[in-house]
């Protein structure tokens, strides 16, 4: 039995996965889709493709963040913040 299956049977409401690198391969896609998961949220550190990426999948960008911590890191400020 999945996970999402079971605290939807102990009466959640919704149940949704978060991960920062989503290396999905297989058929991890069709599972996300077939699973009781409202959506899986993930960061865009590594690529989706446009196609595989499915409506219970939603990527989140990182480029602000990263660019943030460039900008310190080439001003010799700490980046401590972000961690």
């Amino acid at each position: 039995m999945q996970c999402g299956h079971m605290v939807m049977e102990k009466g959640a409401k919704s149940v949704r996965a978060f991960c920062t690198h989503a290396v999905l391969s297989g058929k991890a896609y069709e599972n996300i889709e077939n699973s009781k998961l409202s959506e899986l949220i993930v960061t865009n550190t590594l690529p989706l493709s446009p196609v595989l990426q499915r409506q219970k999948i939603k990527a989140l960008s990182v480029a602000k963040l990263f660019a943030q911590a460039i900008r310190n890191t080439h001003e010799h400020k700490s980046i401590h913040s972000y961690f």
